[in-house]
This record gives structure tokens, sequence and C-alpha cells, in this order.
């Protein structure tokens, strides 16, 4: 990507956040792992849902290089890895299980864990934090992307277009739906799943600060190509610009 202005074993920033702008922040854009790990799985379940949200590398950067978004700080490892879109405690953070998958490389001791948390956790939120701390933006885009179907239940089909997530903070979660639902789009509220279940990164970074944010999930076989990122692109662009319109300053 042309569009890096920096990177570091546990991230990427695209392009350059701006005071007032829109921040994209993708958890699980990559589906690297170091070479000096070992996950213990068939190394084609790294191009799967399970190691990675597939597609949202290449829509947070035509966001950026369209200019429908100033900036997207994206996750450097895999989410079998580490899963940064958790809390430090959590039992996901270093997942052993992944929708009926055993990942046996994640049987690690207290200090392994703590090696990794320290490895790729903390400097992913600590480069989250010190940028909101320079350039507050006017909202962060959490992009994430879902399976129409989970391997471990297939029987559980997922129809939406795009989910919209949120917690406590849900300024603009009405403006985001409707926003959407113009496009022609089937959209999940609070679907695949809800934010107030899972929402790790934006309840430390987007309401821990106070700052208007959504959480976006595409349907990973609508994000395939080179056409679909542009597409998303532009579409969640036109979603920000109207959500933003609703922020009271």
């Amino acid at each position: 990507m042309d569009m890096i202005s920096e990177s570091a074993e546990a991230w990427t920033v695209l392009g350059t956040p701006k005071k007032g702008g829109i921040l994209v922040i993708s958890d699980h854009a990559s589906a690297k792992v170091p070479d000096d790990i070992d996950l213990g799985i068939d190394p084609a379940l790294l191009d799967q849902h399970i190691a990675v949200d597939i597609g949202v590398a290449d829509v947070a950067a035509q966001m950026v290089a369209g200019g429908h978004a100033d900036a997207a700080i994206l996750g450097g490892v895999s989410r079998l890895v580490l899963d940064a879109n958790r809390d430090v405690d959590a039992a996901g953070l270093i997942p052993m299980v992944s929708d009926g998958h055993e990942i046996l490389g994640n049987r690690l001791d207290d200090a392994q864990r703590a090696e990794r948390v320290a490895r790729f956790f903390t400097p992913y939120h600590d480069k989250i934090s010190d940028i909101l701390d320079e350039v507050r933006p006017a909202m962060i885009l959490s992009l994430h992307s879902f399976t129409p179907a989970l391997g471990s239940d297939p029987s559980q089909q997922r129809p939406w277009h795009v989910g919209v997530l949120y917690n406590e903070d849900d300024r603009l979660a009405a403006p985001a739906i409707a926003a959407l639902q113009a496009e022609g789009l089937n959209v999940g509220d609070q679907l695949p799943y809800s934010g107030k279940i899972l929402n790790a990164t934006m309840n430390r970074h987007a309401e821990g600060n106070d700052i208007p944010y959504i959480g976006i999930e595409l349907r990973q076989d609508l994000v395939a190509s080179g056409d679909d990122f542009r597409l998303w692109a532009e579409r969640l662009g036109r979603m920000c610009a109207n959500a933003t319109l609703k922020i009271v300053p």
C-alpha cells in the first residue's frame, strides 16, 4: 500500500490523521503470522475469516485514497495470533479455538501470554491512543467483516449486506443505518452480533474518549474484488458524511 505513512509489527497507518476528520480503525485487517510464531494450523486457514476480516484492509485503503477518510489504523497481525478487539484479560484474546478449528500453537503459559500481549496488543492500542491524543477526529469508523455462514454452524445464515454495531454511544447509529438503507442495502442493526457484547476497541478508544463512532461489519462475499472495495469505500464515505452532519458540537 503506497499510502502507508507509518508501520510497525503491530500496526500500520495509512494516510494522515486529522483533527476533526474521519479515522478508520480495523483491528483484524491482516492475516500475517510472524515467522517465529507457529499456530499449529493448516496454512490455508490464514486465508479464511477465522484469521482475518476479509476485504477490510482494501476497503480502508480505498477510503483513504478516495478522500472518504483521512487515515486508517490497521492491525498488523492475524486475529489468531492476538485478537486486538478484546479486553486484555479476555479468554478470547489469544484464541484456542475459532469456528471449530483448534489453534494448538496458542497453548501458552502465563509468561508466553504476557510476552504476546506486550508485543502486539500494547503497541497497537498505544498507537491508537497516541493518535487520538494528538489529533482528535470528528468520528471513528470501526471496520470489520463477517462470513455469510459459520463453518461450525452452517445452518445459521447471515443475509445482511452490512451490519451496524454500537454500544452505549448510539449517536451515529440511526443516521448510519438510514444512509446504508438508502443505498438499497439489507442492514443489520446490531447484527450479525451486538456491539453491546463485543466492542472492546471502541469501548476503550471511542466511548472512553467521548468520540462519536460507528462499527461496520461487511459481508465478506461482497468485498472480493477491486470494484467491490471501491464501491464500499464510496458507500461508507457517504455514510460517514451523513453521520457527521448529525454530530452535535
